[in-house]
């Protein structure tokens, strides 16, 4: 299938490992000039290097801590190079943890790095997508959205936040060629999956392959999947392909989900 990407700008956040560095990948071996945007300056530079054609591609250093820097630089970038068609959200998960015992700072840090970075970058790159009468924007968020995970308490609240301003939007900005989608990756063979098994492991006194089998066992498919396989997903999202497709939730999850 021919997704015509050729020639398009893409911003990936969270770019430099997991789902954000394997949806840069794909990006980019669609023929999409892609952006990457994280906070540390060498992996920024090594994932560089490994992109398709690497000097057709750039990166942004910011932190997503603090809103405002974020919205400076890729304003300042637009101006100075181009605009995007393509926006992909893409943000570490808040530390896990019973939601009654979560602090209320918790919260606010959650919702300054996924709901307002979200917004402000929305904000950013709207302008350009509509002069070009194409625009698409990808939310990697949680399939806790749909059903609330255990022990993710601050997690499950934000995603759910993101969740309603990304239909929000989608509403608001379709009649532009601009879609706004939510992915909802499952259990994925990522750094914060390796942390959670870990996790679990030391809590339930189990080893880690214990542990981790447990949560295979869960999924339908019973395994975990690759980012790669998510990276497809948002790919195709992204494309002319989907163009139709507008303001829903995609579970990437091998099944685990069990509400439609």
């Amino acid at each position: 299938m021919n997704l015509e990407l050729n020639n398009k700008y893409a911003l990936v956040c969270g770019s430099t490992a997991g789902i954000g560095k394997a949806t840069a990948m794909a990006l980019a071996a669609e023929g999409v000039q892609v952006t990457l945007v994280a906070r540390n300056e060498d992996k920024l530079k090594a994932t560089l290097a490994e992109l398709p054609q690497q000097n057709q591609h750039d990166y942004i250093v910011a932190d997503f801590s603090n809103p405002e820097d974020l919205k400076a630089k890729v304003s300042n970038y637009v101006i100075e190079n181009h605009g995007f068609h393509i926006l992909v959200n893409n943000t570490g998960g808040p530390a896990g943890g019973p939601i009654f015992s979560a602090e209320v700072n918790e919260f606010e840090s959650a919702f300054t790095q996924h709901l307002k970075c979200n917004h402000v970058l929305a904000q950013t790159v709207v302008p350009f997508m509509k002069s070009e009468g194409y625009g698409r924007i990808i939310n990697v968020i949680s399939t806790s959205v749909k059903q609330p995970l255990d022990g993710l308490g601050v997690s499950n609240t934000i995603r759910g936040a993101v969740a309603s301003w990304s239909k929000t939007l989608a509403n608001e900005l379709g009649q532009f060629g601009i879609t706004v989608n939510n992915v909802l990756p499952g259990a994925t063979g990522t750094d914060r999956l390796a942390e959670i098994i870990k996790n679990k492991a030391t809590k339930s006194g189990k080893t880690e392959e214990e542990s981790a089998n447990a949560m295979k066992s869960t999924v339908p498919a019973k395994r975990f999947a690759k980012p790669e396989e998510l990276a497809d997903a948002i790919t195709f999202l992204a494309s002319e392909r989907a163009a139709y497709i507008n303001g829903i939730n995609l579970p990437v999850d091998g099944g685990r989900t069990k509400s439609l």
